[in-house]
């Protein structure tokens, strides 16, 4: 393992991990996936050394993902408010670590495990300890989180993470996206959700659409799991090479976002792993309470082939 301290950068210490013909970059800041490569082949597109994290990119997103409406929620008997931190749109956004430099607790040349404490703070009063651990595999990376309530009182989490993908040398427009979820959740103007309904022509990603084809900003429910478990989902180039994004258990939930403001891409596409959808703090849906000293653990992971 590499460590890149370089003096002002926006996102912190880069640590550069190998195994074989894989490679990976994790910036301090967010313990955000910043670039990852298989056999030569970029699958996570990087971003200027000096530019802060592009639209969340890679970003672990806790303790909720996504958005909380006005940053209001109802926590038993007493109403909370967190920073409004979309300004745009009115709500709290993707959590309260967004923009911390985690310690580094644990490398070697393959993995990195990375840690940062949610402190008690205005619309969240809770201490809850987090982990992060990326580790290559033969031909992608996994990635285990975990999270310690060590307050008195059960605390609410969610959790999510913000990864782009490409594939090297491929025009996003041509790759294939294939998402397994039965519904989505419509939203209003706020991109908050307001209802949830059966995937239609324009949502529906079972059997695979071109992202030239579709625009999307959209979350996904009652998804597929493999036998082993997994929920996968697939980004394809022409040639038939494919980058998999693989939930595991908790992960029940699924953002997909194209864009085409993403640093050097004409057009950039997230697929975002989560236990909760947007609003899941005033929902109560996905939103997970941990008692005093219980942790949760959670993995994704990404292949290419």
């Amino acid at each position: 393992m590499l460590l890149d301290d370089v003096i002002g950068s926006p996102t912190g210490i880069q640590i550069h991990l190998r195994r074989g013909e894989v490679t990976a970059q994790i910036a301090q800041v967010g313990a955000s996936l910043r670039h990852l490569t298989v056999s030569g082949v970029e699958i996570v597109p990087p971003y200027p050394a000096d530019q802060p994290t592009p639209s969340c990119s890679g970003v672990v997103l806790a303790p909720w993902p996504n958005r909380i409406r006005d940053g209001v929620w109802q926590d038993g008997d007493t109403e909370r408010a967190l920073a409004v931190s979309e300004p745009k749109f009115r709500n709290a956004s993707h959590g309260l670590l967004r923009y911390t430099a985690y310690e580094i607790a644990d490398h070697t040349d393959e993995s990195v495990t990375l840690v940062a404490k949610v402190v008690p703070q205005t619309g969240y009063p809770y201490l809850v300890a987090t982990s992060v651990t990326y580790a290559l595999t033969d031909a992608g990376i996994d990635v285990t989180h975990t999270l310690t309530n060590h307050s008195p009182d059960p605390a609410p989490v969610a959790l999510g993470t913000h990864p782009f993908f490409a594939i090297d040398g491929v025009d996003a427009r041509d790759l294939v996206l294939g998402l397994p979820a039965e519904t989505y959740f419509e939203t209003d103007d706020r991109m908050l959700p307001v209802g949830e309904s059966p995937v239609s022509s324009a949502t529906d990603l079972r059997y695979g659409r071109r992202l030239g084809e579709v625009q999307l900003d959209t979350g996904y429910a009652n998804l597929h799991r493999d036998a082993d478990g997994f929920v996968r989902t697939t980004l394809t180039a022409p040639d038939g090479r494919t980058v998999t994004l693989q939930q595991g258990a908790g992960f029940d939930y699924v953002q997909a976002f194209t864009t085409d403001k993403y640093p050097g891409q004409p057009l950039a596409v997230a697929i975002e792993p989560m236990t909760a959808p947007a609003d899941a703090f005033n929902s109560g849906r996905g939103l997970r309470r941990l008692a005093e000293g219980e942790s949760w653990t959670l993995q994704w992971g990404i292949r290419f082939a």
